[in-house]
């Protein structure tokens, strides 16, 4: 299937979906350290918790800052997926404990702890939502993508780049997406090819 323009899509205010990071890893263990004394760890502490983004994006490095970024540039409507809690606005607060929540939760479609929150919250977003969606995320594996297709169907895009690309590649893909003001192409992810060759590295970012 050939890549359409954003400007085809039935929404100009598209919904982005953006993947999770992964809360079991050392940097997610780093920022819920009590000792931790840095300026996020320390409001993670407080009761009001940071924007899910901002942790994620501390968990998760060059990926998922390049996802936030690109959201940031092209949509006023971003969602996360989550391990337990299926969809949550990007800047949805996130406390030490919930993160330790996902850091126990298995992101897999087979685990109901993931799986049912997601496809109730899918489901409750394609209802109100006429418009489109993309999904920031790999689209190699069936971890987001089977719930995703069964509510969202021909409505849900992906980013035709990211074919053949892995984590950091797409985080540097979508960081220079953003910086110059260009939204990337899109393909349907129903029907797609969704595996491919290793495309050329990416130039260096200055």
């Amino acid at each position: 299937m050939d890549p359409v323009k954003p400007s085809a899509l039935t929404s100009h205010v598209r919904t982005f979906l953006l993947s999770p990071a992964y809360c079991g890893g050392k940097r997610a263990r780093l920022l819920m350290s009590g000792s931790a004394s840095f300026d996020l760890a320390r409001r993670l502490q407080q009761p009001e918790g940071v924007p899910i983004g901002e942790a994620f994006a501390f968990i998760s490095g060059l990926y998922f800052r390049g996802k936030l970024a690109y959201a940031c540039a092209f949509t006023t409507s971003a969602f996360v997926i989550t391990p337990s809690r299926g969809l949550l606005p990007l800047d949805a607060p996130v406390t030490l404990d919930l993160l330790a929540e996902f850091a126990a939760v298995q992101v897999d479609p087979t685990n109901t702890r993931y799986r049912q929150p997601l496809q109730r919250t899918v489901a409750q977003l394609a209802t109100a939502s006429s418009g489109d969606f993309v999904l920031l995320g790999s689209i190699a594996t069936d971890k987001y993508v089977e719930v995703l297709l069964a509510y969202l169907g021909d409505r849900l895009y992906f980013p035709e780049t990211f074919v053949g690309r892995g984590d950091m590649s797409r985080g540097g893909v979508m960081l220079r997406a953003a910086r110059c003001g260009e939204e990337l192409l899109y393909v349907r992810i129903a029907n797609a090819v969704r595996r491919g060759a290793r495309p050329p590295k990416l130039p260096m970012l200055r």
